[in-house]
């Protein structure tokens, strides 16, 4: 399957990605190696392994010398996490200038006409910046950029590819959870700690658990000021009505003073972003010392990385659309676009349909879409039905993947495999 020809007129186009990894991005990944090998106008595809610190250092793969079939594409869509690795390096505005033109000098050893980032906000600021510096000294390099998070806190786009297959591991937690707790008869509060800094849609999507269970009970989005006595009132009353309750919470809630519940006290990263971990115990530490609920049970679930990299729950709608992502970044870049992310467009809920778009990127970088409040109920401790409406069609489709023994079968791209710019110049 490979497309090493690399004809006159033709340029090379480059890929990395960034950021958390999810069960989703390598279906992007996917669609765009296939979209560029089938490409007339693009040469060889390449990876820059670990982002963009990866491609400062020049640590560049043919991922078109690697790919031998529509079989490695499907692999690949059904692999999660980061075939290419990933970073979270900060291009700082006082050495914009200098890493930029290193970036464009290196492009330009590779004979890269074409940039694709993959990743969440802060790569589409950087995708943003990038655009406006190739434009600034007219060099003739388009950049893209492919929307990945779970979180899916992008604006203009109905969801990020990513989300869906979260969503769903979470919702199926969630109701497995709560079939656990009802096993003994104890009264049992057990709270689940979701992924979700300020953005509180994955938390959300615990709601649809619902579908065949009572839990979640309660479920606390950051986009809500948390008060730890009156979330103790909730706790209460909820058990008033059911033997045990499961609780989903945000890692990001914070009270009115702005302080989150889980603030570790370490050091921001790279882009400022706290370390959050432990909201779920500072609540149940609450609960056990505060409520007089005899023989009560509390516990604690962190699903951590396994809600942003659970393959074996994915959704197909997520997938497919994640690849499609992909494929239609290389279109729009073939058509002479830069500057822009490629979005998603709701159509209909019911039937579910949507559409791919583009949007400038000027108007997406730096910001958070949020879950709208009037999605929130008037209590802050739960969702609306227009909330569900928006999840249920995200979660939806059974994900076949390539098993052996029962088990899948992931593709690893090989990221040692590094290529010189002679090896992919048009006499290469």
């Amino acid at each position: 399957m490979s497309n090493s020809n690399h004809n006159s007129g033709q340029r090379n186009m480059l890929i990395a990605q960034s950021g958390g990894p999810s069960a989703a991005v390598n279906a992007s990944l996917a669609g765009a190696v296939a979209a560029g090998m089938a490409s007339e106008k693009i040469g060889h595809v390449l990876g820059a392994v670990h982002g963009m610190q990866g491609l400062l250092d020049r640590r560049i793969v043919n991922i078109s010398e690697q790919i031998e079939s529509g079989q490695d594409i499907e692999r690949l869509v059904h692999t999660p996490s980061m075939a290419l690795g990933s970073s979270r390096y900060k291009i700082k505005k006082e050495v914009e200038e200098k890493e930029f033109g290193k970036i464009t000098e290196i492009l330009k050893e590779y004979d890269v006409g074409y940039f694709f980032y993959n990743g969440g906000n802060d790569s589409m600021d950087t995708v943003a910046r990038l655009s406006d510096y190739f434009r600034g000294i007219g060099e003739d390099i388009r950049a893209i950029g492919i929307p990945k998070t779970v979180d899916n806190d992008l604006e203009y786009t109905d969801h990020t590819p990513g989300f869906g297959s979260a969503a769903r591991y979470i919702a199926t937690s969630v109701a497995e959870v709560y079939l656990d707790v009802t096993v003994y008869p104890v009264p049992t509060v057990a709270i689940i700690e979701i992924m979700g800094r300020n953005a509180g849609w994955l938390t959300a999507a615990s709601a649809l658990a619902r579908e065949s269970t009572p839990a979640p009970h309660l479920i606390y989005l950051p986009e809500v000021v948390f008060d730890m006595d009156s979330f103790l009132g909730d706790v209460e009353e909820a058990m008033g009505k059911h033997p045990s309750i499961v609780i989903a919470i945000s890692e990001g809630i914070h009270y009115k003073n702005g302080l989150y519940v889980a603030d570790t006290g370490a050091p921001p990263d790279a882009f400022g972003h706290k370390t959050l971990g432990g909201a779920a115990v500072e609540c149940e530490h609450y609960i056990k010392r505060a409520t007089d609920i005899p023989n009560l049970k509390t516990r604690v679930i962190v699903p951590n990385a396994l809600q942003r990299v659970g393959g074996h729950v994915a959704s197909s709608t997520d997938l497919e659309e994640s690849y499609q992502c992909g494929c239609k970044a290389v279109e729009a870049a073939e058509r002479g676009e830069t500057g822009v992310m490629i979005t998603i467009e709701r159509l209909s809920d019911d039937p579910y349909v949507s559409r791919f778009a583009s949007h400038g990127l000027t108007d997406i970088a730096n910001k958070e879409k949020k879950v709208p409040a009037s999605w929130i109920n008037e209590l802050g401790n739960d969702v609306t039905d227009e909330m569900v409406t928006y999840l249920k069609p995200l979660v939806r489709g059974e994900a076949v993947e390539q098993t052996k023994g029962g088990l899948p079968v992931f593709y690893e791209l090989d990221r040692t495999m590094l290529v010189s710019p002679e090896d992919v110049s048009p006499a290469g």
